[in-house]
């Protein structure tokens, strides 16, 4: 496992264009995790000595916009932040190697995790992979033993993996299912199938986020996504019995995804009372330079997912091929170094 050292204000004032990839990875992931905390640094970081954290999940993750709030809050923090984040999400995936009748119009299988797992780890080499499944693990349909079985076997399988290549782990339970704004296309309990969820499949997800909290007693890193989301719903519709952040009861729009990450930094050590905007983008407009810092990191992170999904190898039709990698690097170097030249200590 890589760590990377603190970069000096006398080098960040040096020449902004890093010579290569692996000086800007440097750049990148080792300067900022050690003051996450006021008076907190080194060691009681979270992330120290991070060199790479991988995302995978489903649409949600892949849509990316929890973690690009999330880079940009840490790094805003803390300038000598130099952990890369790199999105590997893949829509319609599971980790339980279930798929449903008929998904996607009969015209493809859910592809599974299992499938390029490996390829992953091997080509990323992560120091600590976030783990964020469940949504369509229970395929969309009422609790059944054996579909829970897989998804339980799923996750261990990929823990296990990342965990034999050097890489810790941390678990996000499922997201909130919301049958709200699709009530009339949801069906009842007792079919023999569903090509439509289930109205109650919210309830399925709460039995798979009980069990991953469950393993925090054998020590997992488990962050609870899910409470967040359900309670923040539930205070909306006192308001407002019709508001919804999933208009398809599903893909969460931003103030979702916002939701999702304070959660993650909270767990990342930063301050509650530091996450109190209601949306991400206020959160960034209080930060120096949280605009412009979201708006590179959002740039550099859209830019790339495509060209690493390609790279590792999928079997989802239907992506986005993205750019070479080896292009795609060099743009992110370039772009990471205008974030480094944006957030460097001024003399």
């Amino acid at each position: 496992m890589t760590s990377c050292r603190k970069i000096t204000s006398s080098e960040h004032q040096g020449n902004p264009r890093p010579r290569n990839r692996s000086w800007v990875a440097c750049l990148v992931l080792g300067t900022a995790m050690l003051t996450l905390v006021p008076g907190v640094r080194g060691a009681d970081s979270p992330l120290e000595g991070v060199r790479r954290v991988v995302f995978l999940g489903d649409s949600i993750t892949y849509s990316g916009q929890y973690l690009e709030y999330v880079e940009s809050v840490l790094r805003a923090r803390d300038p000598s932040l130099a952990c890369e984040f790199l999105n590997l999400g893949l829509p319609s995936e599971t980790v339980s190697g279930l798929t449903e009748p008929g998904h996607a119009g009969g015209q493809f299988p859910r592809p599974d995790l299992h499938e390029r797992l490996e390829r992953i780890l091997d080509q990323t080499k992560p120091s600590f992979v976030v783990v964020c499944y469940g949504m369509n693990d229970g395929i969309y349909s009422p609790f059944d033993d054996a579909r829970f079985k897989k998804f339980q076997e799923g996750i261990h399988f990929v823990r296990g993996r990342a965990e034999a290549k050097g890489a810790k782990v941390l678990h996000l339970t499922p997201p909130v299912f919301d049958p709200l704004p699709i009530l009339a296309k949801t069906l009842p309990a007792g079919l023999e199938e569903y090509r439509q969820p289930f109205q109650g499949y919210n309830e399925v997800l709460d039995r798979y986020s009980e069990w991953l909290l469950g393993q925090r007693a054998q020590g997992w890193d488990v962050v609870d996504i899910r409470s967040p989301l359900s309670q923040y719903l539930v205070k909306q519709r006192i308001n407002d019995p019709k508001f919804v952040f999933a208009g398809d009861g599903v893909h969460m729009n931003s103030t979702g995804h916002w939701i999702l990450a304070r959660a993650l930094l909270t767990h990342w050590n930063v301050p509650a009372d530091a996450l109190t905007a209601p949306t991400g983008e206020q959160a960034m407009a209080g930060l120096p330079h949280g605009p412009e810092l979201l708006k590179l990191v959002q740039q550099r992170q859209r830019m790339r997912k495509d060209s690493w999904l390609t790279a590792t190898g999928h079997t989802r039709p239907g992506m986005k091929q993205g750019i070479p990698l080896p292009q795609a690097e060099r743009q992110a170097a370039e772009i990471e170094a205008k974030i480094a030249a944006l957030i460097a200590p001024k003399q």
